[in-house]
């Protein structure tokens, strides 16, 4: 029940604070054309990040009034709201100072050996570093545990990024990811933390389907990396390897294949990801990658 209740009241929190915030999204800092012209605010995903924020207060406050809390409750949420605060704010700062001509692991690693730090490499760099933060926790003094499960929860956040191409498509990625740890799992209080990113996602996804918000790189990495530490702290050691294993595998078939176009050929998920859209044509193609 604290899953399904973490995950509707970060949907609540989000859908408001979009309401209450459109007008602050919409100045001149935030506006992007998107790749069919439509001029959207990005960054809107940093509401994701202040939802987690503001329910995990609430959790907060209800343990200290006496609500019985299990304290892997507390201790997912309280490792979310540093993951998604983190992942946001080093991707509002990509969102709004995008890296012209830089795009790729490539791009940015090589700017990185010619002595200049991207938007997205610093994303790579002080990414891996949070990462390795909110997992230390439960990896505790085994290295090469840690190691792994910063990797899973820094791929994991760079994988949404590279889904976040079309109006909502990483909203229904994620909640597909997000069902799939539950069944594999159950409804664990590992997996409230989460719940709430989830939640806070699915709040703003009518208006990213009608094209009035973009998420940008500020909520499909909080979002991405979220998802990740759910599963760090909801699974074993081995089944976390193997998830490694396959986000490694994803991330560097992103560098060669266009998931968009494989989308595309795909009959059931074209039809998944046009679902909600007010133009079916939203979405085509590959915008760069940051």
């Amino acid at each position: 029940m604290i899953v399904l209740a973490a995950l509707v009241v970060a949907l609540v929190s989000s859908a408001v604070l979009w309401v209450m915030l459109r007008d602050l999204f919409n100045r001149p800092l935030f506006l992007r054309e998107n790749f069919r012209g439509v001029t959207v605010p990005t960054g809107a995903g940093i509401i994701v990040a202040v939802s987690v924020l503001f329910a995990q207060a609430a959790l907060a406050v209800g343990s200290a009034l006496g609500a019985d809390l299990h304290p892997s409750t507390m201790q997912s949420g309280q490792l979310t709201v540093t993951a998604v605060i983190g992942f946001s704010l080093l991707g509002l700062l990509d969102d709004v100072a995008a890296d012209a001509g830089v795009s790729g692991y490539r791009g940015h690693v090589r700017a990185m050996t010619q002595g200049r730090l991207t938007g997205g490499g610093l994303k790579l760099v002080a990414g891996g570093a949070l990462s390795v933060i909110v997992v230390a926790p439960v990896a505790g003094d085994d290295f090469l545990r840690l190691v792994l499960d910063a990797a899973v929860v820094a791929l994991a956040a760079n994988l949404a990024n590279l889904f976040d191409r079309a109006p909502g498509r990483v909203t229904k990625v994620a909640f597909v990811a997000f069902v799939a740890l539950v069944l594999a799992g159950g409804a664990t209080s590992e997996l409230t933390g989460a719940a709430l990113a989830m939640g806070a996602a699915l709040g703003l996804l009518v208006p990213d389907l009608r094209e009035r918000l973009m998420l940008g790189d500020a909520g499909a990495n909080p979002l991405g990396g979220a998802l990740g530490l759910g599963l760090v702290l909801t699974f074993s050691p081995g089944v976390r390897t193997i998830a490694l294993v396959a986000l490694v595998a994803l991330n560097l078939a992103s560098e060669v294949v266009s998931f968009s176009r494989v989308i595309e050929r795909v009959p059931p998920l074209r039809y998944l990801d046009l679902a909600g859209r007010g133009d079916p044509q939203a979405g085509r193609g590959d915008p760069p990658r940051n």
